[in-house]
């Protein structure tokens, strides 16, 4: 009985692997054809020794770092950075705060860097009230758009609610 549904398993995994079509195979030995494309541009910079620039052939996230703990309860945490842009499209940062399973996330929308522009300010604020404290918060850039981003002076600071 063992042999019999052995076999019978065994033509059915043959019979599901000849119907399997390779439609593209993606090389990774040439790193053009990847995106977003991310490196350190040490001659366009806001402080420090470069910015970090950012070039994507479609709309992407990218994280760019979280922060585990922050002691935020009953206050207002800021994300803000400085970014240019040579886009097609638009950007804005997004912050995610984490509490246990769930997660909540502040988006800079009415704040963004649009098509060319020189070095801009721009933030998103997240307000936590008495007795919530996220175990993290995820900053992300969000890039709505094609082209290039160069992004430096991260902060992350907090404000008390007035």
């Amino acid at each position: 009985m063992r042999t019999k549904l052995a076999i019978a398993t065994l033509i059915g995994l043959t019979s599901l692997m000849t119907r399997a079509e390779e439609l593209k195979k993606l090389s990774l030995d040439d790193t053009s054809t990847v995106s977003p494309k991310i490196e350190i541009d040490p001659t366009v910079r806001v402080e420090g020794k470069g910015s970090l620039k950012i070039t994507t052939k479609w709309p992407t996230t990218v994280c760019l770092g979280e922060v585990s703990g922050p002691d935020v309860e009953n206050a207002k945490l800021v994300y803000a950075a400085r970014v240019k842009s040579e886009l097609d499209g638009a950007a804005f940062l997004e912050m995610w705060a984490h509490f246990g399973s769930q997660q909540y996330f502040s988006r800079g929308m009415n704040d963004p860097v649009e098509d060319t522009s020189d070095w801009k300010s721009i933030q998103t604020p997240f307000v936590f009230q008495k007795a919530q404290k996220p175990d993290k918060v995820t900053l992300n850039l969000i890039i709505d758009g094609i082209g290039t981003i160069w992004i430096d002076d991260i902060v992350l600071f907090r404000e008390p609610l007035e």
